[in-house]
């Protein structure tokens, strides 16, 4: 797995030129990148999550779309449209931002429920259907959604559905005093997004999408995957549990995670450092829960207590 570490280094090192002090967040973002999975981002504005996906698109040379959600924003809007063009009489299509390698969903929760499920078709079956028509989106499509956790007057609660279909959510937090100086620094002439250059290709992101699946996982560890996801549907302060969905989210993860640090095998740690990003916000919690200040972090951290790692799960193809 030397050359999924070798590529995620470059392109990690690349984006890390932009993005200063948040190497945790940026190596979540690559996982979702080489796991052909989707990221929300639930962050307070001005900390960098427009430039995240900007510089990922960048690094891999691919298109960048950006869809910035509005309450009276329709579908069309997302997905594209179909005019008649006078001159050739004929119906054209108009592509939308979707139509993109790298799509932005800002502020994802100011759309309504149905301009919001413009995306659940392209999200899961990378494509979209217009008129009846279907079209393909870019082998590499991957939508980086935000949202503002603080500020809800004028938003709309993702539905589940929706919540489902993204591999992971991370948070960029604020910088420390050192890296809010150097981000000063690096600005004070140009924004460093200007001179990004791409270091890989769509066919290379690609080849490294399908390396990552040969990462073996044990039988035991597949067990103890299924064994975390099924107790989130079990805890007396989830209301909903984690999906199917989810299971596979951490299954494909955590042969990122492996591949990441240069192994063909997965470990249990794995599993245990990826749990909270991808199944957390998978879980609907009790009305009760929030009353003992209890989150979905918390919930997932109790799991991890109370399932026991089985005997065999670190081993070796």
């Amino acid at each position: 797995m030397d050359i999924v570490k070798e590529f995620a280094e470059k392109i990690i090192h690349n984006i890390e030129s932009v993005i200063v002090g948040k190497r945790e967040a940026v190596e979540l973002a690559v996982i979702g990148l080489l796991c052909q999975g989707h990221i929300l981002i639930d962050d307070v504005p001005g900390l960098g999550k427009t430039m995240l996906a900007r510089s990922i698109a960048t690094s891999m040379g691919c298109s960048f779309g950006r869809i910035q959600f509005t309450p009276d924003m329709l579908p069309s809007d997302v997905t594209g449209v179909t005019i008649y063009n006078q001159a050739k009489q004929e119906f054209i299509f108009r592509p939308g931002p979707v139509m993109s390698g790298v799509v932005l969903a800002d502020e994802i929760n100011r759309a309504t429920p149905k301009t919001q499920s413009a995306l659940l078709e392209a999200m899961q079956e990378r494509q979209v259907t217009v008129d009846g028509i279907t079209y393909p989106l870019s082998p590499v499509f991957m939508v980086i959604a935000t949202e503002n956790p603080i500020e809800y007057q004028g938003t709309y609660a993702l539905p589940e559905a929706q919540l489902d279909r993204f591999l992971m959510r991370i948070k960029l937090g604020y910088p420390d005093r050192e890296n809010e100086i150097d981000v000063m620094d690096r600005q004070q002439y140009n924004h460093p997004i200007d001179k990004l250059e791409s270091v890989s290709s769509v066919e290379e992101v690609l080849r490294m999408q399908n390396e990552i699946k040969k990462v073996h996982i044990s039988t035991p560890l597949k067990e103890y995957i299924v064994d975390l996801v099924r107790q989130t549907r079990d805890h007396p302060d989830v209301y909903l549990g984690a999906s199917p969905r989810g299971s596979l989210g951490l299954y494909r993860s955590i042969q990122a995670r492996a591949a990441l640090e240069g192994r063909d095998y997965s470990v249990p740690d794995d599993a245990r450092e990826l749990a909270v990003p991808v199944l957390g916000h998978r879980l609907i919690l009790a009305p009760g829960a929030h009353l003992r200040d209890l989150d979905e972090k918390r919930v997932l951290e109790e799991v991890l207590s109370r399932v026991t790692v089985p005997a065999g799960a670190a081993s070796e193809p």
